[in-house]
């Protein structure tokens, strides 16, 4: 029966063929990388959760040697600096993460630490309370480049509730020395808070669907062009 058909590709299909099965082909490479990420960094994570923690000392640090290994540092909160991250979801309940700065024993330097979740109240209007130790503490986490970054809404300056904490801006607006970094807090406070922290590795099978139907694509444009370049030829005969 294929006997009856010539290979013939034309122009117009070929070109759109290619250049569907090129996009596929590069869309699904990149969600293969993105999936493959992320596992590296859920792999780093756990490897440095299992590590004794580096203790921070009370002089600047050089962030690149401490993001994603897990810390420790002794000293006190500031609880008066505190702020609070909008928006955060856990278990499906919208809340804030509590971002407190943390005074270094012996020190003027500090280090933020993203302490945990707690809910929001039924009015917006009316912030949680959030319960702070007092006095020298110990605390544990993983060290964070910086805090999560969230699409920036228009917000008071120097408002108790923000949308983002940026670290340099942190600094400036309360004078205060800051690391480098931000200990997503791991150790128990006996504040209440929840620490159920978002894994990096999370999504890695929407990644590998989003690859597998972007490969399928360039696959399909292929059979596409294969098909649409078969043309009757008038010379066979029966």
């Amino acid at each position: 029966m294929l006997a009856r058909y010539s290979f013939r590709p034309r122009g117009w299909p070929l070109a759109l063929a290619a250049a569907a099965c090129a996009a596929g082909i590069a869309l699904g490479s990149w969600q293969t990388r993105r999936a493959e990420e992320k596992r590296a960094l859920g792999a780093e994570v756990d490897r440095a959760l299992k590590a004794a923690p580096i203790e921070i000392s009370n002089t600047l640090v050089e962030n690149k040697n401490l993001i994603l290994k897990r810390v420790a540092a002794r000293g006190e909160f500031v609880a008066e600096r505190t702020v609070l991250l909008d928006n955060k979801i856990r278990r499906g309940r919208v809340g804030y993460e509590v971002i407190t700065p943390f005074r270094l024993s012996r020190s003027a330097v500090h280090v933020l630490v993203d302490r945990g979740w707690v809910a929001a109240s039924p009015s917006r209007d009316v912030l949680p309370q959030v319960r702070t130790p007092a006095g020298e503490t110990r605390v544990e986490g993983l060290a964070l480049e910086r805090l999560p970054h969230a699409l920036q809404l228009k917000e008071k300056p120097q408002s108790r509730v923000r949308q983002n904490v940026d670290l340099g801006a942190f600094a400036a607006d309360t004078g205060l020395a800051l690391q480098p970094i931000v200990i997503e807090q791991r150790s128990d406070s006996g504040d209440g808070l929840l620490r159920e922290w978002p894994r990096p590795d999370a999504g890695i099978e929407r990644h590998r669907s989003y690859a597998l139907q972007w490969y399928s694509l360039a696959a399909l444009a292929v059979v596409l062009a294969v098909v649409l370049s078969l043309r009757r030829d008038p010379n066979f005969q029966k």
